[in-house]
């Protein structure tokens, strides 16, 4: 069992209140054209608050090359969405918020905004993701069920991306204890569609949904792996039960990796294919799981540190650090199609890491930027 169980709740700031005309200046600029999480919290780092960066976009876009201003999200716009998600039981949280989970909120490219259907107390609680294969075996779906049921007898949260295969046996196995499915579509957009009575039954038995796209956003491609750094993000580590290689299961270990979270993996037969993902992160030290116990004693000493959130380094004025010409130049030419840190911009350029990051921003702001894990970036 959790130690001190009735306790077991991750915070950051348990009392922060975001007030309705924030919430709407937070929506409208990540709603806004060329804005992602990671360049919401750069922007707002810079000018202070999501208002004072609304207002400064145009001006951004124009000088890192944009021909005209990107769309920007108007508040009727916004006010509207969030209309729309309250009458669907939907509540639109910032980091800090109650019901916002804390490790995620931990992390550069947090939702500045999460959409959240359900029981905001399990939201709090500690969570462990399983994750696998889509067309998983027999042996693989009941594994993945044995695991959930007994971490969540534990005292822990399942939390997983509600898909085919592994993701669903471990939702099925821990619905009464308490489980959270991860949406990379608008909450009304489920997929696949055949789990929407899954769903429903998470969210009858205290369990929550999450998601940050909008309603009406039907899931894409490219939002699942959008979606799998929420669901290692939220968590204290992620199990991989069953994954072939260049699987969806491996982006999420991958990335939880990255992110400083436990990365377990369960090993599998080497004739089967299903296995080769799984064993080949045992073979680049990710710890070996046969039972709950495995994930439980390696989790414990994480819960019992202290959890912060990352403080970024204050830019001042930014009305005084506007770059000049010739910085704009020299960093601008500095980038290329191969992606390079951050850290080695600001050395090779020798401009402060503050103008570094105004160019970033402009750069990106006019859709000329993409931005990478590890803090890396290139021209798009």
């Amino acid at each position: 069992m959790l130690p001190s169980q009735g306790d077991a709740v991750d915070a950051i700031n348990k009392s922060a209140k975001v007030s309705e005309a924030d919430r709407i200046d937070r929506l409208r600029l990540i709603r806004s054209e060329n804005v992602g999480p990671r360049t919401f919290r750069s922007l707002v780092d810079h000018f202070g608050t999501a208002r004072a960066a609304l207002e400064r976009l145009p001006d951004l876009a124009r000088r890192g090359g944009a021909q005209k201003s990107g769309r920007i999200c108007s508040v009727d716009e916004a006010k509207a969405e969030l209309a729309a998600s309250h009458k669907l039981g939907i509540a639109w949280l910032a980091p800090g918020e109650d019901g916002y989970p804390a490790r995620l909120a931990t992390l550069d490219d947090a939702p500045p905004l999460l959409a959240v259907r359900g029981d905001v107390a399990t939201l709090m609680r500690p969570m462990i993701a399983i994750v696998g294969s889509r067309n998983a075996s027999g042996a693989g779906l009941k594994f993945a069920g044995q695991l959930a049921r007994e971490l969540g007898e534990a005292g822990f949260i399942i939390i997983s991306g509600l898909a085919r295969g592994v993701d669903q046996a471990a939702h099925r196995a821990s619905v009464e204890s308490g489980t959270i499915a991860v949406l990379a579509g608008g909450h009304d957009c489920i997929y696949p569609p055949e789990h929407d009575g899954l769903l429903t039954a998470i969210l009858n038995q205290s369990g929550a949904a999450i998601s940050e796209m909008p309603l009406g956003h039907e899931p894409r491609a490219r939002d699942f792996p959008r979606r799998n750094r929420l669901i290692s993000g939220a968590s204290l580590g992620v199990v991989v039960v069953e994954a072939a290689h260049r699987s969806g299961s491996l982006i999420t270990a991958r990335m939880a990796a990255e992110q400083g979270r436990e990365v377990f993996a369960v090993p599998g037969s080497p004739l089967d294919p299903r296995a080769a993902g799984t064993n080949d992160l045992i073979k680049q030290g990710a710890t070996l799981v046969t039972e709950a116990t495995d994930i439980i004693n390696a989790v414990q000493p994480i819960m019992e540190r202290p959890l912060m959130r990352p403080m970024s380094e204050p830019d001042g004025d930014p009305f005084e650090n506007d770059p000049q010409g010739h910085d704009r130049d020299q960093i601008t030419g500095l980038l290329g199609p191969a992606p390079v840190t951050i850290d080695d911009l600001v050395r090779m350029s020798g401009a402060s890491p503050a103008v570094v990051r105004t160019v970033l921003l402009e750069l990106e702001l006019a859709g000329r930027l993409e931005r990478h894990g590890g803090g890396m970036v290139s021209l798009v």
